[in-house]
């Protein structure tokens, strides 16, 4: 598999003005970008409140206290430290219609890296196809980002996708709630969608973005044809035609609607993203409008 090239400078600097989002408010986590609805300490005012005993005395507003002779704690906005981490799927179907799959989703792990690096948010990228990958650490400012990339370019594809192994190896590993963005194309025989639930329950949010080959949803071969399976090596024998073709293509929506709904069901979000499109392209539109960043 060659390396993936570096992403421009030009398009660098346009992610520069985004950020990583999420929806929920994970309590206890302090130190990031985004504005948590949790008040404590930190540098916005926000609003007082009634002092209560066993409050910390440096944030009484002794000003109001001279004029009041009350006692009132000032409170700040937290910015979270939420725990951003990553799955990349790397599995023998990422390869299939010469790499196209795992180069794109390569590339679009990279930039939502360098976004996380920018806004100083710490990003865990893990590889997986049957089992969690060695972690590509993503933290400490934008000068990171050639590291980041070249572990993202050293990565192989290959392996049997196995989400609920995978899955259940992520939460025993990982035990504090946070976002996770999984990018892959939720090819598994086993299916995807127990797994993706098991994470949602656990209390994480998900950005599932599911990436695709033209070929995968729309196949251009026509007649008899023997077809073998990425990952397993099964072959199956069938006759395409145009209506074969429609219905493959009627089923491939059906499931990419589902993965969808799975997402939105637990509070996340999804995009369905063609090789096609360029990747600025998917950036500034499908992930804005699907409200992964802003």
């Amino acid at each position: 598999m060659p390396s993936i090239p570096l992403l421009d400078r030009e398009f660098l600097e346009k992610l520069e003005r985004l950020t990583i989002q999420w929806q929920k408010s994970f309590p206890g986590l302090v130190g990031g970008h985004n504005r948590s609805r949790f008040a404590g300490s930190g540098q916005e005012f926000l609003d007082h409140r009634n002092f209560h005993h066993g409050d910390d005395l440096r944030a009484v507003n002794w000003r109001a206290y001279l004029r009041l002779e009350k006692l009132f704690l000032k409170m700040f906005q937290v910015e979270p430290r939420v725990p951003v981490r990553m799955l990349l799927d790397v599995s023998a179907s990422m390869a299939a219609h010469g790499g196209q799959k795992f180069d794109y989703a390569r590339r679009l792990a990279g930039a939502l890296c360098y976004v996380g690096l920018v806004r100083l948010d710490s990003i865990g990228v893990h590889g997986f196809s049957d089992r969690l990958g060695q972690r590509i650490f993503s933290s400490g400012g934008r000068h990171r980002f050639s590291g980041v990339m070249d572990s993202l370019s050293a990565l192989k594809a290959g392996g049997v996708t196995n989400y609920v192994h995978v899955m259940r190896e992520f939460i025993e590993t990982y035990s504090q709630r946070g976002l996770i963005i999984v990018i892959s194309d939720f090819l598994d025989d086993q299916g995807c969608e127990k797994a993706l639930e098991y994470l949602s329950d656990f209390g994480h949010e998900l950005m599932l973005l599911q990436v695709w080959a033209e070929e995968d949803r729309t196949p251009p071969w026509t007649g008899e044809l023997d077809l073998r399976d990425a990952e397993t090596g099964a072959t199956l024998k069938l006759d395409f035609d145009a209506a074969a073709r429609r219905r493959y293509t009627q089923a491939f929506d059906e499931y990419a609607a589902a993965i969808e709904t799975r997402a939105l069901r637990g509070g996340g979000r999804y995009a369905g993203i063609c090789t096609t499109q360029s990747l600025e392209s998917v950036v500034f539109g499908e992930l804005i409008k699907a409200r992964g960043i802003a």
